[in-house]
């Protein structure tokens, strides 16, 4: 009778548990970037249209989408190249606009990427909806292969979204009136459901009273004063409510002390 062959003893390859982890993290990141993929598409769309109409290159998307990166901005941008708005003014919008990102890395778990030109990339693309789905998800799900996958995949929808814009526009035989106003329009929505979800409609009077007062004061850069009177009035209502709070709490634990 044959023997039976020795059972292989040879040690399982760690490198292809690595390959197999590492498809997986991409996988991963593409999966994390098509629901955000989905909302950032379109206003690529928007913004390559936005770039056509309003008598700008063509380049002008595809190279604020790399170079800026910045969702709303973009738009923004656009409008006020086309305005040709002084350039401190431009620069103190966004400033204004995007000061939120410098408290993100406070919290967005960008140690799991590993350091380099990975991690250098992570933290340029760490726009709202990156953020949002990275601080969210289990620790132990984070990969830095997956973290890179789906902001790349994140950026390169925004990227496609504007050529497409900027292709179809281009064969349109005329500007489609009132297409400008996409722009006024997302941040009318955006505002309306932070109103609805917080109920704010302090913020949004105090909002309207900031640029009724910067259009009568300075006309000339009514946009930066409307956001540096918006800036004060809101911090001027939290330390009103903070103290409002603070003397309601006193008086509470005052009473229970009596009691």
């Amino acid at each position: 009778m044959s023997k039976d062959p020795a059972p292989d003893q040879s040690p399982p390859d760690p490198g292809a548990g690595r390959t197999a982890s590492r498809a997986a993290s991409i996988r991963g990141g593409a999966i994390d970037s098509l629901g955000v993929g989905i909302g950032i598409f379109p206003l690529g769309v928007a913004l390559g249209f936005l770039v056509i109409q309003a008598g700008l290159p063509w380049w002008l998307a595809p190279a604020l989408s790399i170079g800026i990166f910045a969702g709303s901005v973009e738009l923004l941008l656009v409008s006020m190249i086309a305005a040709a708005t002084p350039l401190v003014t431009i620069a103190a919008t966004v400033f204004a606009l995007n000061f939120r990102h410098v408290f993100y890395p406070l919290s967005f778990p960008i140690q799991v990427v590993k350091p380099g030109l990975g991690r250098a990339y992570s933290i340029y693309a760490m726009i709202d909806e990156a953020y949002a789905t990275y601080v969210l998800m289990p620790p132990e799900k984070l990969t830095s292969t997956r973290m890179l996958t789906g902001q790349l995949l994140m950026q390169a929808y925004w990227v496609g979204g504007g050529l497409v814009g900027v292709c179809v526009a281009s064969l349109l035989p005329e500007p489609i009136e009132g297409f400008e106003f996409a722009l006024v329009s997302l941040f009318i929505v955006m505002a309306l459901d932070a109103v609805r979800s917080r109920r704010e409609v302090p913020s949004v009077i105090l909002a309207g009273l900031s640029v009724a007062v910067a259009m009568v004061a300075f006309p000339g850069a009514s946009l930066i004063a409307a956001l540096a009177i918006f800036t004060l009035l809101l911090v001027a209502r939290f330390l009103w409510q903070r103290r409002s709070h603070g003397g309601a709490l006193d008086s509470t634990e005052e009473d229970r002390s009596n009691a």
